[in-house]
């Protein structure tokens, strides 16, 4: 299936959800300029994406912070398993948004979670190990 600028947009977004957070369906249409009823669009785009993106569609949930995929079905419980290994507490398909929502930085959406580093930073880090590294000889 060939895919489309939408769903481009979409799997660029949904690829931005770290680790142990979690974004709503409606969230990812909003970050993706979609029009404002595209969450439904969203599921289909995460379901019609080609597996070797790796794309971390166990992040997306309902809203209310629900698994949206029906109870009972393997892909739920796979989805359930995916997001208690991520340290996400999930109860009868619920979890808690207000602790595992993902609200991106700017700097987050245009560089890419992790992305944005303090060059300075780097260099006094590596200078105060130097000088840990001289006391300890």
């Amino acid at each position: 299936m060939a895919a489309t600028d939408s769903y481009r947009k979409i799997w660029e977004q949904a690829a931005l959800v770290p680790e142990g957070q979690v974004a709503s369906y409606g969230q990812i249409a909003k970050l993706a300029g979609l029009p404002r009823r595209a969450a439904r669009m969203v599921g289909r785009a995460l379901g019609a994406a080609p597996r070797e993106m790796n794309l971390p569609w166990h992040r997306i949930v309902n809203a209310q912070g629900r698994i949206a995929i029906p109870p009972g079905t393997a892909r739920y419980q796979q989805q359930h398993e995916l997001l208690e290994q991520e340290g996400i507490a999930v109860k009868d398909g619920q979890l808690n948004m207000d602790q595992h929502r993902w609200e991106p930085s700017l700097d987050e959406l245009v560089w890419g979670p992790g992305m944005l580093r303090d060059p300075g930073a780097d260099e006094s880090a590596a200078a105060a190990k130097s000088a840990a590294k001289k006391q300890t000889k």
